[in-house]
């Protein structure tokens, strides 16, 4: 059985959602997640304009998903 890919270098859901509640984590997370599946325009419009807004979105769907918000895919 294929295993599912799991966000946060892998964690599991929980950890996952805890990491995601904190500001600051979240973020550094986040980045070092896209730039590690190779999404760099993602990575630095994270750094620069999503540090806020992308921050709520990732965490509820980390909550309902389960996964984090991937709006570019490159």
């Amino acid at each position: 059985m294929a295993s599912k890919k799991k966000d946060y270098f892998g964690l599991g859901r929980l950890l996952s959602i805890i990491l995601a509640i904190i500001p600051v984590t979240s973020l550094i997370l986040g980045i070092v997640t896209r730039f590690q599946e190779k999404k760099f325009v993602a990575a630095i419009l994270r750094l620069v304009l999503g540090w806020n807004i992308i921050w709520v979105l990732d965490l509820i769907l980390m909550i309902f998903t389960g996964k984090i918000l991937r709006l570019i895919n490159f």
